[in-house]
């Protein structure tokens, strides 16, 4: 993990349930598609975001667009399946910020083929991305909240509609991709219920997308591994779900939006 932003001052948020320039907020996966367009979308509204990228030089780019009053980027490099490198992230976002009042767990990975014949590698990059990533950011979050008493922030977890259904039936090869994001789903659940039970005021959202024209989906409709009708859908934009996101964090405290499914219109759910 290294730091690749200019910076270290303190950005707290006490938290009105709208959108603040002096939050500072996480998202994952932020090197392209869904990531990247959250990170503009979240600068774009004046947020402060901490870019956790494979390739962080990608977002040099969202730089040159922004207006004047964009938040502030901080792009870090950083392996989501190394433990050691997440837990030196957060170790660092402790001394540089203090804490993160918005965590976007975005990134994941979807690898394709039969339960039969699939290799145990693309199991465990599955389970690494789309669940332990996941699992290891909210619980630093969580700590770094806590120990500043910060008692609003804001948990969203990006699952899918394949987490909701038997995704095989319109994407060859999906089981076990279908199985990490229904753990996903258990998981937003129970962490729901725990804050709940502390009575803590932090807020959990899943979003789950259907069809999303990103750059990993782009190779799995060239390679076939959907459906015909399903393909021929069409699908929804990378803005759509950073828009999305703009809409669950701009919510009032007192409203927790638990889950927000968003499809291509003319997909089933």
């Amino acid at each position: 993990m290294k730091y690749h932003g200019p910076g270290t001052e303190s950005i707290s948020c006490t938290g009105t349930g709208t959108i603040c320039n002096m939050c500072a907020e996480i998202v994952t996966g932020a090197s392209a598609g869904i990531g990247f367009a959250i990170v503009e979308g979240l600068l774009q509204a004046g947020m402060n975001v901490i870019a956790c990228a494979r390739n962080p030089a990608t977002l040099e780019d969202i730089k040159q667009t922004l207006p004047g009053s964009s938040g502030k980027l901080y792009p870090y490099k950083t392996n989501l399946q190394n433990e050691d490198e997440l837990l030196a992230l957060f170790k660092d976002i402790q001394t540089k910020f203090g804490h993160v009042d918005v965590l976007v767990n975005n990134a994941g990975a979807c690898e394709t083929s039969g339960l039969a014949s699939q290799s145990t590698s693309d199991w465990r990059r599955m389970l690494d991305l789309n669940v332990l990533s996941t699992s290891i950011c909210t619980r630093e979050t969580l700590k770094l909240l806590e120990q500043d008493h910060i008692e609003d922030g804001h948990i969203i977890i990006m699952n899918s509609i394949a987490g909701h259904h038997n995704h095989a039936l319109i994407a060859s090869g999906s089981g076990f991709y279908s199985g990490t994001k229904h753990m996903l789903a258990a998981l937003t659940k129970a962490l729901h219920t725990e804050l709940v039970q502390k009575k803590s005021k932090i807020r959990v959202t899943s979003i789950s997308p259907g069809l999303v024209l990103s750059r990993g989906v782009k190779a799995h409709i060239e390679a076939g591994a959907f459906t015909e009708d399903f393909a021929a859908l069409g699908a929804l934009d990378c803005k759509d779900i950073s828009d999305a996101v703009l809409y669950v964090v701009g919510a009032p405290n007192h409203v927790v939006i638990s889950e927000l499914t968003i499809v291509p219109n003319g997909q089933l759910m």
